[in-house]
C-alpha cells in the first residue's frame, strides 16, 4: 500500500490521497467590468484536468477577498455573487470526479497591482486598470514598487470583515476547504516579518503584535466556516534571512513557523501548508528537489498540527518518502502538475497502488 495515496480524514472531510494541487495564478480573468475577478473557461479546464488526472484536493489560486486584494488585475476574486456564481460550476465539476475543491481566499497587500508574469510583472498604475497598493508599512516591495498605504487600524477591521465575507461566499460556492494565504510576501505575511512591518502600533513590535492580524484572519474566517470543514493557513515558513550569515537583516523565521503553527492548531487551524520566501526581494535562495521540506518536516516533528510540503516535488518516489517516513502529511504539487495533470494516476501506477482514478472515457489508455 502506497502512504501517497493513503486517504487523509479532515473533520468530516476525507481527501482521496496525498497528493494535492497547490494554488497557481493563471491572470486570466477580466480586468474590469461585470466579469473582473470571475472564473472563466480557462480556469474550468485547469482546474477540471487536475481532477481528472487524479489529484486528491484541488486548491485555486490565490483568490482575492476585495479588489485592491488582487495580485494582478486579472485575477481571481470572490467578493460578489457573479464570482460565486461562476465558482459554484468549478466546484461542482471536482466533486463530480472524486475531487475535494479548495479555495485560497488572500490579499496582495504591498505586492499588489502588477502585470501578469508574460507582461513582466512590473507595477501597473490605475490608467492601466491598476491602483494603489496597501501594506502594514509604507515600504515598497522592492526598487521599482510603489511605497504602499499604510493601512489604519479601520483598514485592518475592514480587510479582517473581507476575509469573512469571501469564506461565507466560499462556502456557498461548494467549496469544501479554505485556505488563508499568508506566505509569500502579500499581506498577512507583511504582518508577520519584522521586515516589512515598522509599525509601533499593537500590529507591529513583538511577535504577537505581528501575529495579531493574521490571528484575527483566522478567527473571523473559522467563525464562519462549519466546525465540520477543514481551514489551512499557508505560511512563507522563513524568509531566508537568518539561513544567510552574510545578511543581517531580521526577518520571519522558523522558529517563528514552529510558534505560530502552535498558535494556529489553538485557533481552530487544521493544516499549515508550508512553503518559504517571497517577502524580501533578492533574497538568496538555495532551491532544489525537495528543498522547502525540511521547513514541513520541522513543524511536523514539534508540533501536533498536520502539514503540507511543497518545493521541487516531482517524482513519485520523491513524494512517497516525503509522506511514508513522516516529513509531511501531504505533498502539494505546482509546476508538476501544470507540465502534467496526470501526474497523480500516473504516479499511483509506478507506485503499485490501485487508487488511480482514470475517468471512464480514458480506460482504453490505460
Amino acid at each position: 500500500m502506497s502512504a501517497l495515496f493513503e486517504p487523509l480524514t479532515l473533520r468530516s472531510v476525507t481527501i482521496p490521497n496525498r497528493v494535492w494541487m497547490a494554488p497557481m495564478c493563471q491572470y486570466s480573468a477580466a480586468p474590469d467590468g461585470p466579469e473582473q475577478g470571475v472564473p472563466t473557461d480557462w480556469h474550468l479546464s485547469h482546474l477540471a484536468a487536475r481532477a481528472v488526472g487524479g489529484a486528491g484536493l484541488i486548491l485555486t489560486e490565490a483568490t482575492a477577498v476585495a479588489p485592491e486584494g488582487r495580485i494582478s488585475p486579472a485575477d481571481l476574486g470572490l467578493w460578489n455573487d457573479r464570482q460565486q456564481e461562476a465558482f459554484t460550476r468549478v466546484t461542482r465539476f471536482l466533486l463530480g470526479h472524486g475531487a475535494v475543491p479548495g479555495v485560497q481566499l488572500a490579499h496582495a497587500g504591498r505586492k499588489a497591482s502588477t502585470r501578469s508574469p508574460w507582461q513582466g510583472g512590473a507595477p501597473t498604475g490605475p490608467g492601466e486598470h491598476g491602483w494603489q497598493p496597501v501594506g502594514p508599512s509604507p515600504i515598497p516591495f522592492s526598487d521599482g514598487h510603489p511605497a504602499p498605504t499604510e493601512l489604519s487600524a479601520g483598514d485592518i477591521d475592514r480587510i479582517v470583515d473581507d476575509f469573512a465575507a469571501s469564506a461565507r461566499r466560499a462556502l456557498a460556492a461548494g467549496f469544501q476547504v479554505a485556505e488563508i494565504h499568508g506566505a509569500h510576501g502579500y499581506l498577512i505575511a507583511e504582518f508577520l516579518s519584522p521586515f516589512s512591518n515598522h509599525r509601533t502600533d499593537e500590529y507591529g513590535g513583538s511577535y504577537e503584535n505581528r501575529t495579531r492580524f493574521a490571528l484575527r484572519v483566522v478567527d473571523a474566517v473559522r467563525a464562519v466556516w462549519p466546525d465540520e470543514l477543514p481551514l489551512f493557513f499557508r505560511v512563507s515558513a522563513t524568509d531566508w534571512l537568518a539561513e544567510d550569515p552574510a545578511d543581517d537583516r531580521e526577518g520571519w523565521s522558523a522558529d517563528d513557523t514552529v510558534r505560530f503553527a502552535k498558535d494556529l492548531l489553538a485557533h481552530g487551524v487544521d493544516l499549515l501548508d508550508a512553503s518559504t520566501g517571497g517577502n524580501v526581494a533578492g533574497a538568496r535562495i538555495p532551491a532544489g528537489p525537495g528543498y522547502q521540506v525540511p521547513y514541513a518536516a520541522r513543524v511536523k516533528a514539534e508540533t501536533d498540527l498536520p502539514v503540507g510540503a511543497v518545493g521541487e516535488i516531482t517524482r513519485p518516489r520523491q513524494a512517497e518518502e516525503i509522506i511514508a517516513s513522516g516529513q509531511a502529511d501531504a505533498v502539494l504539487l505546482g509546476r508538476e502538475l501544470l507540465r502534467n495533470p496526470y501526474w497523480p494516476n500516473l504516479a499511483a501506477r509506478e507506485l503499485g497502488s490501485a487508487a488511480a482514478r482514470w475517468p471512464d472515457q480514458y480506460h482504453r489508455a490505460v
